[in-house]
């Protein structure tokens, strides 16, 4: 993929720079003859991507020190984060994404700030809004925020904190929310997904008619690559989405199409499958796969002049490409 940036700074620190999002963003910018990454990774060991320069801090806190990684860095593109955690073993979880989200993100900022960093790209998370949205009713990037997990409470303050950072100091903060991201190399449960349809498992999915909205990684690297310098990204924030809202049922039977293999969903009745989850003790995952969360990305598109340059079904055969050729 490349994206024509020809404004684009020489120097773009990376943070997160190994991670999913970090380590495409990298690869994206060494296609850019204007750009030099700058990636910050937490181990010596780890292999930066391409020709970017690499620091090594391997731990983000208040009282990181920053100033040898922002020499010359024009803009910076925060994607290291303590991400959500399926099974919390903290005592006080919100003190522990603070300590990184906020705190961190913050402390990082305003070294940036007095560094003459001219735009700080915060990649925060959709969990700012909410868990679930009703049916015709789509999160807005300008909706009140509405978090309830530890996660995504940390994302909010660490927004609210850059936004008024911003107004005391100059530098432009772009805020921009994703939804779920897929892509090659993706992990958790969506890979976990792949593996079941693969290996032809049954799955009670198939009569699920919610609607969600997914982001492919190229996708969001498509619309960060913009953020990093367009006039009206300043001071704003973006949900980002593939423009097509998905049922798990859709989401299954595409995911299946692009393996090549057939979807064996069973029609098992919706409110069949959140009773279950719900006496296992397992709402959230109910909700994950029944419940709605679409979003509205007609700001994004305005304002920016972007679109969603990947389809959702050739996102879904990249990804399933490349989980087959590691399988």
């Amino acid at each position: 993929m490349t994206i024509d940036i020809e404004h684009a700074p020489q120097r773009v620190l990376v943070t997160g720079a190994t991670g999913f999002v970090g380590s495409a963003l990298v690869s994206a910018l060494n296609k850019q003859s204007s750009c030099l990454p700058v990636s910050v990774v937490r181990s010596k060991a780890a292999t930066p991507v391409g020709n970017s320069q690499s620091f090594c801090i391997p731990d983000i806190s208040s009282s990181t020190e920053w100033q040898d990684c922002l020499r010359g860095v024009a803009v910076i593109v925060h994607a290291a984060a303590r991400v959500h955690v399926m099974k919390e073993v903290a005592a006080d979880a919100l003190s522990e994404f603070r300590k990184i989200n906020v705190e961190g993100t913050v402390n990082l900022a305003r070294q940036a700030a007095q560094a003459g960093v001219k735009r700080f790209v915060f990649i925060s998370s959709i969990k700012v809004n909410g868990e679930e949205t009703h049916p015709g009713r789509s999160f807005t990037a300008d909706d009140n925020p509405a978090p309830s997990d530890p996660y995504g409470i940390s994302k909010k303050e660490a927004e609210e904190a850059l936004l008024a950072l911003s107004q005391e100091t100059g530098m432009e903060v772009v805020i921009v929310r994703p939804t779920l991201i897929y892509g090659p190399g993706v992990k958790a449960n969506f890979r976990n997904m792949m593996g079941w349809l693969k290996k032809g498992i049954p799955l009670p999915f198939g009569a699920i008619y919610n609607k969600r909205s997914l982001v492919s990684l190229e996708n969001l690297i498509s619309l960060i690559l913009v953020c990093l310098t367009h006039p009206n990204a300043a001071g704003q924030i973006f949900l980002v989405s593939d423009g097509v809202d998905l049922s798990t049922t859709e989401l299954l039977s595409r995911t299946a199409e692009a393996l090549g293999v057939k979807s064996r969903l069973i029609p098992v009745p919706e409110r069949f499958l959140v009773f279950c989850a719900v006496a296992l003790g397992r709402r959230a995952l109910s909700q994950r796969l029944c419940g709605s969360l679409q979003v509205d990305i007609s700001k994004t598109q305005t304002l920016l002049g972007w679109n969603p340059p990947v389809s959702v079904q050739d996102a879904l055969n990249r990804t399933a490409k490349e989980f087959l050729e590691c399988c």
